[in-house]
């Protein structure tokens, strides 16, 4: 919104402050003051207001937060959640090397409900609880503190699987059979790796 004014208030602003350079009253410096400031603060919002949101991995449907929870109550299927941030190297090295694998989209497509939260956003969301919250206080309390973070959880919610970092398409691979075929149930995940190994 601001960000299309940014033009017109350089104008202003050029126009503008120098003819209410302080050179009379003190007056005229008051109100050259404020109106500085007041245009810096404009400006400056209208850079803010521009900046980039984080992208979850091309060619993949990913939901909100709460219409991903809610399509899991419906659908039955178990949830992955991609905790994300602008600016993140490590998730762009993810979503090149191990989201843009043919199988490991058509695996994660078919057996969860994808959802991506931006770790650092202020959109609200509202919990199944009822409580509404920002994606940045969820990133929080699911401690995606570094991203990327990959988490999968129940239909219910309840958390399964959780893990930080670079993944490779093996990797996100290996956590599909582990969730899917119900091994969490009785193994850690490092117990599993051991089996399979």
């Amino acid at each position: 919104m601001l960000s299309g004014m940014r033009p017109l208030l350089q104008q202003l602003y050029g126009i503008i402050a120098p003819s209410l350079a302080p050179k009379h009253t003190n007056s005229m410096r008051i109100i050259y003051c404020a109106l500085s400031f007041f245009l810096t603060v404009v400006f400056a919002w209208s850079v803010v207001s521009t900046v980039v949101v984080a992208d979850p991995p091309g060619n993949y449907h990913f939901e909100t937060y709460d219409r991903g929870l809610e399509r899991a109550k419906m659908s039955k299927k178990k949830v992955f959640i991609y905790f994300g941030r602008e600016g993140c190297g490590f998730c762009e090295v993810t979503n090149k090397k191990a989201f843009s694998v043919s199988l490991v989209r058509d695996r994660y497509q078919g057996n969860y409900e994808l959802v991506y939260v931006d770790s650092e956003s202020g959109k609200r969301l509202t919990l199944p609880s009822g409580e509404r919250i920002t994606e940045r206080d969820l990133g929080t309390r699911y401690k995606a503190f570094v991203t990327p973070v990959f988490v999968y959880l129940e239909p219910n919610g309840k958390q399964i699987l959780k893990r930080v970092g670079i993944q490779t398409s093996e990797q996100l691979l290996a956590y599909d059979d582990f969730v899917q075929k119900g091994h969490y149930k009785q193994l850690s995940f490092e117990q599993y790796e051991k089996t399979e190994n």
